[in-house]
């Protein structure tokens, strides 16, 4: 039998992690694009993001804009290419996020992981923008 945490991820997954985080809200950026965010000075930072279709962003195989991502920071570069280099996992990036860390992952593939590494993922993104009072009293050390 497996935990209920081992089960793959599903889109759903993304907005009860984040709201299960300490102080999350969900709020916007850019306008109008649907962002969780933690407290850091009057407008919050973004930790994850709900990306609208845009050209940066196309399927290589169909040239389709994508129309399901998730933005997710990533606390290093280093961190994005581990995400991004791992054949098993389905996220990605794309020449707008040069130089930004972060990674990309259509709502559509997020079951080619498990719930667990979603919340890995989403926590130290969490802990990367959270001020360090709030990670350490969450996640310790």
């Amino acid at each position: 039998m497996t935990a209920p945490d081992d089960r793959p991820a599903v889109p759903e997954d993304v907005d009860d992690i984040c709201a299960a985080l300490p102080e999350t809200e969900l709020g916007t950026s850019w306008g109008d694009v649907p962002t969780w965010k933690v407290p850091r000075g009057d407008k919050g930072k973004g930790f994850v993001l709900y990306r609208h279709p845009h050209h940066t962003a196309v399927d290589p195989d169909t040239g389709e804009m994508y129309d399901d991502l998730v933005v997710i920071v990533t606390p290093t570069e280093a961190d994005k290419l581990a995400l991004v280099e791992d054949d098993a996992t389905p996220f990605f990036t794309i020449d707008h996020f040069r130089g930004y860390n972060a990674v990309l992952v259509q709502q559509s593939r997020l079951g080619e992981i498990s719930r667990t590494e979603l919340v890995e993922v989403i926590t130290e993104a969490w802990a990367h923008r959270a001020p360090k009072r709030l990670v350490k009293e969450h996640l310790g050390g």
